[in-house]
């Protein structure tokens, strides 16, 4: 299938996967297909995203498939992720409805996650062969850091070192009493505030 740019070549992998959700039981929606980012952006880790047939004017489910999967079978592997949102028009979440289409599909492991197992592996690597090299040019995305929260406001005593952090909710309180000055007291009633 020459000359298909990225996303006839998804709608034309949406033809050929059909089949496999009917065999099941369950039909394919129309569907959308673009690569794109996800509404979380190019920083999150979603591969793919679904939209309900509600959010789109045409009444149409929306997919995107992220821009920095490697391979045909990573985009189609997502694409029949997002395929079974389509078919329960993304009511389920990753829940029960979900979990039962995609079980019935040939995915496995958590949902949230879940991907092609061994034999629906196996028909999408035919598919790729049918549909050809797909046209696409993987998109290197920068490598996410990992965020320090910034240091909370404490209080040190000067006397023992003890250290305490002050939420905003506490600091009518004042400081807390040092430990050791709360040595050798008889037991303490209840605090007033």
């Amino acid at each position: 299938m020459a000359n298909l740019n990225r996303e006839q070549w998804l709608m034309a992998a949406v033809d050929h996967i059909t089949p496999i959700f009917e065999s099941r039981g369950y039909a394919v929606p129309q569907v959308k297909v673009s690569v794109g980012f996800p509404s979380t952006g190019g920083k999150g880790r979603h591969l793919g995203q679904c939209w309900s047939s509600k959010a789109a004017e045409d009444n149409i489910n929306q997919i995107f498939i992220a821009p920095h999967l490697k391979t045909p079978l990573d985009f189609l592997d997502t694409l029949v992720h997002e395929l079974v949102h389509a078919v329960d028009n993304c009511e389920s979440g990753h829940g029960e409805g979900f979990k039962k289409i995609a079980l019935d599909v040939g995915l496995k492991g958590p949902m949230r996650s879940a991907g092609a197992g061994d034999f629906l592996k196996q028909d999408l690597i035919r598919i790729t062969e049918k549909l050809g090299a797909f046209p696409h040019g993987r998109l290197n995305l920068p490598i996410r850091t990992a965020q320090k929260a910034p240091k909370r406001p404490g209080a040190k005593c000067a006397k023992c070192g003890y250290e305490v952090v002050m939420l905003k909710k506490h600091l009518d309180l004042g400081p807390p009493i040092c430990p050791k000055d709360m040595e050798g007291m008889e037991e303490v009633g209840e605090w007033e505030i």
